[in-house]
């Protein structure tokens, strides 16, 4: 029996040790950790319950039979987050440069299989060369197994990702396929090919970060939501948002009470919309001093800037906040920001978390640029989120809610549950200017008439009250009590009961 437990012993230690001492500090030299080090930050201090310690690949060739690792470049298993369940993958680096094997595959789908027959989330920490080249297809037929679940598990438990190294190839749909993207600066990456391959298909020069970096992902391509400077930094916020997220479809986001009074009123709201309608304002303002204790969890900041998205909480409850910013293209909704704001609606839908949707948007942007690359059905991606949409939803409309981009903000006519409107809110068409520009272009040469006809406009259309009187706008509330009728509002809400019709599922315009 000694001999075994000290056999023991010893193999946990080998595994434990991943690819050894040298590559742990090569790792560090880095500025990386290791995986079982992120895990350890990642999860309540021992709660870790590690599956599948001493599985090893199975392939014989190239030399492969004479090089084995306890683990496989991979540490799996589940843990707590704040005494919450949730189930983790962490790919090693030091082992085989976390390249994913048929061994390395099947131990994550195992913890993914059981998150979904226990209703638990799905962390995964990827730093991974891409499919071990060594094993050939099986490798690829790995990759292909972890996406089917990655699809399965999609909207029935939350998926997070971590791009903390590498993530290249095949590597990179998994977590496309999840809920939510993290990547660590100057040493993290996602590309499809290469710098190598683009410069010899394409002949560009262009480096690792410029291609794939954090930097590129979170502000160009939209493909990251959140980018740190270490991999603590990053970890630390996952933990944070894990604090948002229900485990599964199945149950409630977690409460956490609040000494914010819900009927607090933010006299300062009343003056943060300019008299002037062309002057822009941070509408982030209005969300941090309407939600609970000023806490806003941003998503995607730096893509598509002209929409906000993220988290926060009333009445200790969370809920996901859909806004337009003025402060960037004067809130218009184009291409980028209508997917932002769609996936981010999908994801709350999915699991039952109330949506807030603070509106000041002048239509949806014009130009060739736009209208070449789709922005009829990438607008309509919005309009679909919001009309599929079930969870409760109240709308708050500051300013300016002109044309088609009305209906798509969650409108009454979108099953939009309550929809309150600021005295400063222009409901109409379009502009004033624009309007009047159309219906007496005979005048237009006449700036006096055009003028009159203008305040004419405004003063009929441009306000909430018309559509108050058709019942489109549930009430005109004063600024500086938005968060009180919200968290009534949400009250009221809470048990609301709807359901679609029967179906597969819908044809979303992709």
């Amino acid at each position: 029996m000694h001999d075994i437990i000290r056999q023991l012993d010893t193999m946990r230690a080998q595994a434990r040790l991943g690819g050894g001492e040298r590559r742990i500090a090569a790792q560090h030299a880095k500025g990386k950790l290791t995986a079982r080090e992120r895990l350890e930050l990642l999860l309540d201090r021992g709660s870790f319950e590690e599956w599948d310690m001493f599985v090893e690949h199975r392939s014989h060739d190239f030399g492969m039979d004479r090089d084995r690792v306890p683990g496989d470049g991979v540490v799996t298993g589940y843990g707590m987050i704040n005494g919450r369940l949730v189930f983790v993958f962490s790919q090693d680096f030091t082992v085989f440069g976390g390249s994913l094997s048929e061994a390395h595959a099947e131990k994550i789908c195992k913890i993914m299989d059981q998150a979904l027959k226990v209703g638990a989330p799905v962390i995964g920490l990827n730093d991974s060369g891409g499919a071990r080249i060594q094993e050939g297809v099986a490798s690829l037929g790995g990759y292909a197994e972890v996406f089917q679940r990655n699809v399965v598990a999609s909207g029935v438990i939350p998926q997070i990702s971590l791009i903390m190294g590498p993530c290249a190839g095949g590597a990179v749909y998994s977590p496309a396929m999840t809920d939510f993207i993290f990547m660590v600066k100057d040493s993290s990456y996602m590309f499809v090919t290469g710098p190598e391959v683009v410069k010899t298909v394409t002949h560009e020069e262009v480096t690792a970060e410029e291609l794939g970096g954090a930097v590129t992902h979170t502000t160009r391509s939209g493909v990251a939501d959140l980018a740190f400077d270490s991999d603590v930094e990053a970890i630390l916020m996952v933990r944070r948002l894990f604090n948002y997220l229900p485990l599964s479809n199945r149950e409630r986001p977690p409460l956490r009470p609040s000494n914010d009074p819900a009927d607090r009123l933010e006299r300062s709201l009343d003056t943060l919309v300019p008299a002037n309608p062309n002057q822009p304002y941070d509408m982030k303002e209005l969300i941090t001093k309407a939600v609970d204790d000023g806490e806003f969890y941003e998503l995607a900041p730096d893509s598509a800037r002209n929409i906000v998205i993220g988290f926060a909480r009333m009445e200790g409850a969370p809920v996901g906040i859909v806004a337009n910013q003025p402060l960037v293209l004067a809130g218009c909704l184009d291409i980028k920001s209508s997917i932002k704001a769609a996936r981010f609606v999908r994801f709350c839908d999915a699991f039952g978390i109330p949506i807030v949707t603070f509106v000041d948007v002048p239509g949806f942007m014009p130009g060739t640029a736009q209208e070449y690359g789709g922005i009829i059905k990438h607008g309509a991606k919005l309009l679909y989120a919001y009309a599929e949409c079930t969870v409760p939803k109240v709308t708050v409309i500051t300013r300016k809610a002109y044309g088609g981009a009305y209906d798509v903000m969650s409108s009454k006519h979108l099953r939009g549950d309550v929809n309150f409107a600021w005295p400063s809110a222009e409901i109409a068409v379009m502009g004033p200017k624009g309007a009047v520009e159309i219906i007496f272009r005979d005048e237009k040469n006449d700036p006096a008439k055009i003028s009159a006809r203008e305040a004419e406009y405004r003063e009929k259309f441009a306000n909430p009250f018309i559509a108050g009187r058709r019942g489109y706008i549930d009430d005109v509330i004063m600024p500086h009590e938005t968060r009180k009728r919200i968290c009534r509002s949400l009250a009221m809400l809470r048990d609301k009961k709807v359901d679609n019709p029967w179906r597969k599922h819908g044809n979303i315009p992709l």
